[in-house]
């Protein structure tokens, strides 16, 4: 499996409000093709781009941007988290 869970922080959150973007911790080896399969497989929401990187802890994080613009806030509430 590619993804690993939703990356929720407050910085994050403005991004979801600001931009309509989401952001996921992946598997190291993931391209941005993978990512951006298997969230509109998941989750059925055009991605319109995937920009990735590698955190100070080392772990890959995706910055995911979506064609619907409620998207992002849709996804999170049916993951229970907003």
């Amino acid at each position: 499996m590619v993804l690993r869970h939703p990356f929720v922080t407050e910085k994050a959150m403005m991004t979801l409000e600001k931009g309509n973007k989401l952001q996921f911790l992946v598997d190291l080896k993931a391209s941005k093709k993978q990512i951006k399969k298997e969230i509109e497989k998941t989750f059925e929401q055009e991605v319109t781009g995937v920009s990735t990187v590698i955190t100070m802890h080392g772990e890959k994080k995706a910055i995911i941007s979506f064609a619907n613009e409620k998207a992002a806030e849709e996804i999170l509430s049916r993951l229970g988290i907003m």
